[in-house]
Order: structure tokens, then C-alpha cells, then sequence
């Protein structure tokens, strides 16, 4: 089991063997449906409840889970949904991940943006209101090096009020230098905490280094960004494994970085170009519904986030009952915002929902909820 490569950053593995172990005896036959209910009647879960929330035993009692995790997310989120868009500025990739369109083997238009190119998306994104911007490249650092992202990042927190980068990981040093250049968010998903299954599917680049990707919140922590978000892929793995790994990851560091934002997403695979037949498999929306609502009861306090990948319809419901932040507006391709609706690159993936910034607003005001775009301004 590769940890690290020779060249990357070293933590003191606590948290990591920590969550690890803790994923290897997990054993979620041994709740009952009686766990579930008394997990349910708690305002604050310990570790058990919320393996008992993510057991099959919840399985019958998701409609309940459902009305605790709505009750908890309007305890703390009231009806507020934040919105936020991505912006891809290059799909470059040095890493070999089966599941991902931008990996380094697969056939795809490449394309990074310049100043001018990332000056137009930025602006483009701008006008439709957004104030929340998620930045995202490939993972290769020989086209997307730190200067290039931190010039991005400056260009972007001239123009949004609050600025998150999902890029490869970086060293403290190096998360710093984004910090500095106006991005107080990090966004890293491990994909799957299942060493072993990670090995089988992450065959080459930087990325081969679990442990590495592991401590990355960590480091952006120590650099001074305000917060971090936390993922796993669910359909790669175990998704109740996975699920509890990403749980108790997001807690233990909450509690050794009291002041941190902590985020959750919970995206499932979806098909790539040239891999149309990529699915979560048996992770249907019964389970995903099931996963949001243990997040949102173990974690009353963070962030649920949830991307286009998913339907319309499901979407629309999630906001409903746990989820607190959603994209709009979503162009997964290189330079595909403004005009330029074939864009230069392709995208990652295939999204679901295509609704703007608009017509998702509209959709959280028909339901009762309150769009908001930032309650955030970098202060450096």
C-alpha cells in the first residue's frame, strides 16, 4: 500500500489510522432497528448512532431519518441553500483513475485557459449573480502549476466573494500561496478509503499516494483557509465503509480544527467520455438518500453539498431534508461558459441537471427556501 511518494509532506497520521481502523471493524450487521430509532430521538450522535443511521437496518426507517434530518438541517441552516458554480480552467491530468474522464490515457480535447480565457468564464459566471466560485483543474501539476492556479485564484477573488479550489493536493506551503491570492476553501474527496481498492484504481501519478491525499484538508487547515470539504465517490467502494470513513475523517478533524467550515459532498460516478456504461452500481438514490441523512445527523453543523450528477428530481427533494448547498449553472467542459457553448476541453463527466442560477433559484423559492449566494467575504 503506497502512503506517499518520496517528494510529499508528512503529518502525524493519528487521524488517518484512526479512520482506518475504524473502517476495518466496522461491522453494520450488528444494528438493529431499535439502534435506529434511539439514534433518531438524539440531538447529538456518537459514533454508533451514526453507524446505526448507515446500517440496512435504517433501510425501512429512511422516511423517518428523513423528517429527524430535515428538522436538523432547519435547526441550524434554517431554510437557507447556498449556490455556488464551478469553473474548470484545464483538464491536464497526470494521473491514471479508470473512473475519471480527464485521466491521463483517455482520448479527450485538452485545453487550459489562459488570462484572458479565465477573465471571460469569470465574468460570464459573474453576470448571472453567482457570488460563490469553486475553481477546479486536472491533477497535473507540469501544466497547472501553483503559480499558474494562485494567478487564477487572484483574478477570481477580484470578482466572487468567497473563492474554493478543488486542484491535487498541495504541500502547507503551497496552500498558503492560494490562501494569500484570495481562496479560503479546499476541496479534496479521497474517492474511496479502502486502501486496497484505491491501489486497484488509481494506477499511476501523484495520486497513487493515499496518504498523502488523506491529510490534504489537514495541510490547507495549517496554511489558513477558512475551511475544508470532504468526499467519497460512492459506487467505487462499500458505500457504507466509505460513508463512515467520510464521516468520522470531516469529525476528527472538526474537533482538532475547532474554527474550521467543514463541507461534505456525496457524489456517485457517473459515465465518462469513451466509458458511457460507468454507473454507482448499488448505490441507488434510496442509498444516497439514506447516506445524506446520516451526514446531516452525525454532523449537524456542516455543509451537505450536493453536485449535478444527480436528477432533477432528486435534487429538488434533497433540499428538502439535509442538503444545504447546491451548483447551478454547471459547465463541466474547459471554456464552455458565456458563448462558447462547445467550450475547448471536454468535461469529467456527464452532469443531470443543467437548470441556471435562475431557474435553481426559482426552484428554492417555489419550495419555501432561500437562495443564498455568500455570507463570506475573504478577508485575507
Amino acid at each position: 500500500m503506497l502512503m506517499y511518494l518520496p517528494h510529499q509532506e508528512r503529518l502525524d497520521n493519528e487521524i488517518l489510522n484512526a479512520v482506518l481502523d475504524e473502517r476495518e471493524r466496522a461491522d453494520f450487521e450488528h444494528y438493529s432497528a431499535n439502534d435506529v430509532k434511539t439514534a433518531l430521538k438524539k440531538s447529538f450522535l456518537d459514533l454508533e448512532d451514526f453507524k446505526a443511521l448507515l446500517s440496512p437496518a435504517a433501510a425501512p426507517l429512511l422516511e423517518d431519518m428523513m423528517w429527524a434530518a430535515k428538522a436538523a438541517k432547519e435547526r441550524y441552516f434554517g431554510k437557507n441553500i447556498y449556490l455556488f458554480t464551478p469553473l474548470y480552467i484545464s483538464n491536464h491530468c497526470e494521473n491514471l483513475c479508470v473512473y475519471c474522464g480527464f485521466h491521463s490515457r483517455n482520448n479527450i480535447r485538452r485545453a487550459q485557459l489562459d488570462d484572458d480565457g479565465i477573465i471571460k468564464e469569470l465574468e460570464s459566471i459573474a453576470s448571472a449573480g453567482f457570488e460563490e466560485l469553486l475553481m477546479l483543474t486536472g491533477e497535473a501539476p507540469a501544466f497547472s502549476s501553483t503559480d499558474y492556479i494562485a494567478n487564477a485564484c487572484r483574478l477570481a477573488s477580484e470578482r466572487f466573494a468567497t473563492l474554493g479550489i478543488e486542484v491535487y493536493p498541495l504541500s502547507v506551503e503551497n496552500y498558503a500561496k492560494m490562501h494569500e491570492n484570495g481562496s479560503d476553501y479546499v476541496t479534496v474527496f479521497q474517492e474511496t478509503y479502502n486502501p486496497r481498492r484505491y491501489a486497484q484504481l488509481h494506477l499511476e501519478g501523484d495520486k497513487t499516494a493515499f496518504g498523502y491525499r488523506f491529510e490534504a484538508q489537514e495541510r490547507a487547515l495549517k496554511a489558513g483557509m477558512r475551511g475544508v470539504a470532504f468526499g467519497a465517490l460512492f459506487g467505487l467502494d462499500m458505500w457504507r465503509q466509505d460513508a463512515l470513513s467520510v464521516g468520522l475523517h470531516a469529525s476528527l478533524i472538526q474537533k482538532r480544527y475547532q474554527d474550521a467550515e467543514i463541507s461534505i459532498s456525496v457524489p456517485r460516478l457517473r459515465p465518462i467520455i469513451n466509458n458511457s456504461k460507468i454507473s454507482p452500481k448499488d448505490v441507488r438514490e434510496r442509498e444516497l438518500a439514506q447516506i445524506i441523512c446520516a451526514y446531516r445527523l452525525f454532523l449537524p453543523f456542516a455543509n451537505i453539498t450536493l453536485s449535478t450528477r444527480e436528477s432533477v428530481k432528486f435534487r429538488d427533494n434533497a433540499v428538502k431534508f439535509g442538503v444545504s448547498k447546491v451548483s447551478a449553472g454547471v459547465k463541466v467542459g474547459i471554456g464552455e461558459h458565456g458563448d462558447n457553448k462547445a467550450g475547448q476541453g471536454d468535461g469529467q463527466f456527464e452532469i443531470s441537471d443543467s437548470r441556471d442560477g435562475e431557474q435553481m433559484r426559482a426552484m428554492l423559492r417555489l419550495n419555501g427556501l432561500v437562495p443564498v449566494e455568500s455570507e463570506h467575504v475573504f478577508l485575507g
